[in-house]
């Protein structure tokens, strides 16, 4: 607003008697008014298409959720649990493959899916109720098995891009990454029964069966079918875009929250000693006091709890499963030469087939030169095209 001014002329904006005090109050005011109009037109236009007041919903990702169960959702079709099951599914819950595989190249395509999470919940059918344990080798019974299951896992001997992911324990915290090799673990039926044509072999122990069926693609067809015959001046376009890319991640909503306890200094180190206790921050005060966040694992079998919470891990985990699954196939291509690739994007110097529709890739960028250091880690010189 005040570019390129002299001192005097701005000086001269305001009267003799401007007064911070009461200009900033103004503009906090001006900014409450503006926000409190926004969000009554918002609430307008949500109860106007999904008959829901956004008062009941504190988060996008809820309003999300709300619009799906109360317009989309089947009773009695999404299982809730908690106590081991929640646990043991919870180990496959996985993001995208994030690597790179040539650090430097040139005359590059980086192509991104579009709404690579949405595509997969409108293409693949998810985890329903009811839930079955069993122990052993189910494949042997029904060589189509659907759930989650633990089991042995032996990879090819020469791979140059693994496709099956797992979490290692570091002395940084857990590391995701795609080894070769021979491991036990907890993994999404549908990878494995994908991944044996890649010549991994599995040997199942025990696990999970689920039904199956496509629960959301109406409630995403809606919305991208909204998006896409709305102007991006309408803000119906917008909502539209936020609410299909929030419903995934509420299913996979941690309920482990954190707990909170001043506790002197002399203390701390008994406190976060002992086994049950996890801390993720230390917030130091000046009397003599800390402010702790930690979590207790402490009586966290919930096997007993009373308390279940509108989350679904098996649907989250089913979710970007899927989403690996769909990237593995680029990741599987031997003839394709790939420097560098993200949960829904890919930088190769192949062109490869693009489209703008939901699930199709689309051409984001082309590099003249590109650098990658690490994952999340690179950048480029683009074309004048981009």
């Amino acid at each position: 607003m005040f570019d390129n001014i002299d001192r005097d002329t701005y000086n001269n904006i305001f009267t003799t008697n401007w007064n911070l005090k009461s200009e900033s109050v103004k503009y906090c005011q001006q900014d409450c008014v503006t926000l409190h109009q926004i969000l009554i037109k918002f609430n307008q236009l949500i109860f106007s298409k999904w008959s829901l007041n956004i008062n009941n919903y504190p988060t996008l990702p809820s309003l999300a959720f709300g619009i799906f169960r109360s317009n989309f959702l089947e009773e009695n079709t999404i299982p809730k649990f908690t106590g081991q099951m929640y646990y043991d599914i919870k180990k496959s819950f996985l993001g995208g493959h994030t690597d790179l595989y040539i650090p430097y190249g040139e005359n590059l395509n980086h192509y991104d899916v579009n709404s690579l999470y949405p595509s997969v919940m409108t293409k693949y059918d998810m985890p329903v109720g009811p839930i079955k344990w069993f122990e052993g080798n189910i494949l042997e019974e029904d060589k189509n098995a659907y759930g989650f299951f633990f089991c042995k896992i032996i990879t090819p001997k020469n791979m140059n891009r693994p496709l099956l992911m797992t979490k290692v324990k570091t002395s940084s915290g857990f590391r995701t990454i795609a080894p070769l090799g021979t491991w036990n673990d907890w993994l999404f039926s549908e990878e494995m029964h994908n991944y044996k044509n890649y010549g991994y072999k599995f040997k199942v122990i025990k696990g999970y069966t689920f039904n199956k069926s496509n629960i959301f693609k109406d409630y995403v067809s809606q919305l991208y079918s909204i998006k896409q015959n709305t102007p991006k001046s309408d803000p119906m376009y917008l909502i539209s875009k936020l609410l299909m890319n929030s419903l995934f991640g509420r299913f996979g909503m941690n309920f482990d929250l954190p707990n909170y306890k001043f506790i002197k200094e002399e203390d701390i180190k008994d406190f976060i000693q002992k086994d049950f206790i996890q801390v993720s921050d230390i917030i130091t005060l000046d009397n003599g006091y800390n402010l702790i966040e930690f979590l207790s694992t402490k009586d966290k079998s919930l096997d007993d709890s009373n308390t279940i919470y509108n989350i679904s891990i098996s649907i989250a985990s089913a979710i970007t499963s899927y989403s690996r699954l769909e990237m593995a196939k680029w990741l599987a291509d031997t003839n394709l030469n790939i420097w560098y690739m993200d949960t829904d994007s890919i930088i190769t110097d192949s062109t490869l087939p693009s489209d703008n529709e939901l699930g199709g890739l689309k051409l984001e960028n082309q590099y003249k030169e590109a650098v990658f250091l690490a994952p999340k880690v690179y950048g480029g010189i683009t074309t004048d095209k981009f």
